[in-house]
């Protein structure tokens, strides 16, 4: 894989230059995220279970996200004819889900789990450094280590040294990798769900294409490397875009395939800064009338916004890498950010909720 400074020096003048172009009108006008009001969603996932043979277990995620400034998660409720259901809560990352366990010969097992939380739009004034509170030490070595799938060593870390070589400050080098991120990688539409996250592979084969968790991961790990802490985020998308765009919101009430996990970094003086080149390159491929090209100003004016702010109409599970559900018969998951179920001992498809029989609704509430 060939490249140099000249091409994020031409990514950071194209940047500049989006300024300029037309600004894309949805229904609030431009582009423009600011934190605003609060928002309330409950978000409902059904799971029944179509062949259950032995032992039958699910693990469904529920918000485990609390930031002062734009998340909150507010509880979880669930009903299930299993004799036993209790949150399970990972140690490390602190993401919770919600551990489920049928009797033995229990022909039709299910479980509906209720989640309300409250969200509200992110923005950065990269202008005026804030008062954010340092990172722990522990957090610190926690969002710069390694993890399976998210190595920062290898080609992570040449690459990373090249993408930001002359960077000036960690503001600069966020902006760089964000910037290469976008020129270099492309969304595949052909990858299963929201990709894997292997990022190591991608780098060497060549071939930068995926889905959110290939993409944000890849900014994870060059951040990483670069010794900014940095994190994914799991979550689904819950309503509409304001700023109409399609393709960065959910298109009806029925969210089951809408699961979307965003990047933060973080930087001295701001805190947790949320970056999402993948929705860039999502914008590009899958905005009406699809296959934008860079310089289109829907695509300049998500490229524009999306180092730095969010809009929030999205739910955050967790931040969790290299997981292992509790009682499973598997391995260490990725991620979690898909229901997930086991019978007689083999892990069901989660991308394939049809068949393993998943639905996931969400719906706007009245503001308090």
């Amino acid at each position: 894989m060939m490249f140099d400074r000249r091409d994020v020096l031409k990514s950071c003048l194209a940047l500049s230059a989006a300024a300029t172009l037309p600004r894309m009108a949805g229904a609030q006008g431009a582009f423009a995220v600011q934190p605003g009001p609060w928002r309330n969603f409950e978000v409902v996932t059904r799971l029944e279970i179509a062949k259950p043979t032995g032992k039958t277990q699910a693990w469904v995620p529920v918000p485990a996200v609390n930031e002062a400034g734009w998340f909150r998660s507010l509880g979880s409720t669930w009903t299930t004819n299993a004799p036993t259901a209790a949150l399970a809560r990972d140690p490390r990352y602190g993401a919770e889900m919600l551990h489920v366990v049928w009797a033995d010969g229990e022909p039709a097992p299910a479980v509906e789990v209720t989640s309300r939380v409250s969200a509200r739009d992110r923005a950065t004034d990269f202008a005026a450094a804030a008062k954010a509170a340092p990172l722990s030490d522990a957090e610190r070595t926690l969002y710069t280590g390694g993890t399976e799938l998210i190595p920062t060593d290898g080609i992570v870390k040449a690459t990373s040294d090249k993408v930001t070589a002359g960077a000036a400050s960690d503001v600069d080098k966020a902006r760089a990798i964000y910037e290469w991120i976008v020129e270099n990688t492309f969304r595949d539409a052909k990858v299963r769900g929201c990709g894997i996250g292997d990022i190591a592979a991608m780098l060497k084969s060549g071939n930068l294409g995926g889905k959110c968790a290939d993409l944000n991961a890849l900014y994870v790990g060059l951040a990483r490397a670069a010794g900014l802490p940095a994190r994914d985020v799991y979550g689904i998308r819950v309503a509409p875009s304001k700023f109409g765009y399609k393709s960065l919101g959910a298109g009806s009430e029925i969210i089951t395939k809408a699961q979307h996990c965003r990047a933060e970094v973080y930087l001295s003086g701001f805190g947790w800064v949320p970056i999402d080149p993948a929705d860039v390159r999502k914008v590009a491929l899958e905005e009406p009338p699809g296959h934008l090209a860079m310089d289109d100003p829907k695509v300049a004016a998500a490229r524009k916004t999306l180092f730095g702010a969010s809009e929030t109409n999205w739910l955050a599970y967790n931040f969790a890498h290299d997981l292992a559900l509790p009682g499973s018969a598997g391995g260490k998951l990725g991620f979690l950010m898909y229901p997930q179920a086991e019978t007689a001992g083999l892990r069901l498809d989660c991308l394939d909720p049809d068949s393993f029989r998943y639905t996931i609704r969400a719906k706007e509430l009245p503001a308090a």
